[in-house]
């Protein structure tokens, strides 16, 4: 993998690429960064395709923007198009995890011309999510996010114990032992000890939930591009249950449930993800 640095969308953001061919942009999700596509990028390079994978705004070594604002969905997505074109492409498949996921989302709805597959590892459709954070079920689950809008206290929490809770959700979380090595855990640990990254992460979740939910749902639009969902049916932060009713919202659509596979889909099932990957890429 090479590293490499663009301006875009008026912030700098680092990258790494590798391997020639139709472009592949891999987005992480928090509190990862690039790094969380490492068994993926190798393989999807040698297999033919230009693969890219940013740290997003506000992560590892990528510019910080201050304030909620510049986390807000709009920008994100706005990131990757930009990308895209610094590229010199039109258009790339676009595959995202978690946090990635729903910027990849986002992306497909505001430039449906410039995604050209749209492939997405747990994170659920938006329309779906706003859905069920009505239910207690979803809520219970998705606590996290209601404590991410108090100021500097979720800062204080992740710090503490050099990022102790980090350290603990990687080890026990994926249900395969040792889905996240001792280097894994110490370099997700030192890209969100740089300063300013850790609020950044936080600031993601505080700009979704300073927009008018009614206001947000006005850019849902269906989607046409071929469309493949990979989801660990193990996810203790998302119920499976936010799939049903997907295909209103994306006409050519394949869901891939994995069993016994946590929220942490592509480190903890690299194999398996990697298969439906290079499967879904292939298909004519």
């Amino acid at each position: 993998m090479t590293d490499a640095e663009a301006t875009v969308n008026g912030v700098r953001l680092h990258y790494v690429h590798e391997g020639t061919g139709p472009l592949v942009v891999l987005l992480h999700g928090f509190p990862e960064f690039h790094y969380s596509w490492k068994h993926q990028i190798p393989v999807l390079a040698e297999a033919g395709y230009r693969v890219i994978a940013p740290d997003q705004r506000g992560y590892n070594t990528s510019d910080k923007p201050r304030g909620v604002r510049a986390y807000r969905m709009e920008n994100l997505a706005a990131d990757v198009a930009a990308l895209i074109r610094h590229t010199g492409e039109e258009k790339a498949t676009v595959v995202g995890h978690d946090w990635g996921g729903a910027i990849a989302w986002a992306t497909a709805m505001a430039y449906p011309a410039m995604v050209q597959r749209l492939a997405v590892l747990n994170a659920p459709h938006p329309a779906l999510f706003l859905r069920a954070l009505r239910t207690p079920k979803q809520l219970l689950k998705s606590w996290y996010m209601f404590f991410f809008q108090l100021s500097w206290l979720p800062e204080a929490l992740i710090f503490s114990g050099n990022f102790a809770g980090l350290e603990k959700t990687l080890r026990t979380d994926p249900l395969r032992p040792g889905t996240f090595s001792e280097e894994d855990i110490a370099r997700y640990k030192e890209a969100l000890a740089r300063p300013g990254a850790l609020t950044a992460a936080i600031h993601y979740y505080r700009a979704l939930f300073r927009r008018n939910p009614l206001t947000a749902s006005r850019d849902f639009r269906p989607l046409d591009m071929p469309t493949l969902v990979i989801w660990g049916d193990r996810d203790r932060y998302l119920q499976t249950e936010l799939l049903d009713g997907l295909d209103r919202w994306v006409h050519h659509l394949r869901v891939e449930k994995l069993s016994g596979v946590s929220h942490w889909v592509q480190n903890e099932a690299p194999e398996r993800v990697n298969a439906l990957l290079l499967d879904f890429l292939r298909t004519t």
